[in-house]
């Protein structure tokens, strides 16, 4: 399953997630990750295959919309983000978690 590794894949794969919640999923073969906003399910898919050399099954996808912010007088916004949850073929891991 060697593939190359594309310069693009970096780009749809921003950063993966650590918290508590996604070490707890990543016991159970899922794996969550911040990805470019306009990336697909199978951009997604295709670029962790990439990357990481594992098979994956499945991939959800959540939007993220930013918060308000005040600073001073000045309002703002967070950035919007969006999410993948990555869900491993069985006996599979990815390393960094």
């Amino acid at each position: 399953m060697k593939e190359e590794i594309l310069a693009g894949d970096f780009e749809i794969i921003k950063k993966p997630i650590i918290t508590e919640k996604s070490t707890e999923l990543s016991k159970k073969g899922k794996y969550i990750f911040e990805v470019a906003k306009k990336a697909t399910k199978t951009e997604i898919k295709k670029a962790i295959e990439r990357i990481y050399q594992v098979k994956v099954e499945k991939v959800n996808v959540l939007k993220r919309p930013g918060k308000k912010r005040v600073l001073g007088r000045k309002e703002g916004k967070t950035p919007d983000t969006k999410r993948a949850i990555v869900t491993l073929a069985s006996g599979q891991k990815i390393e960094i978690f």
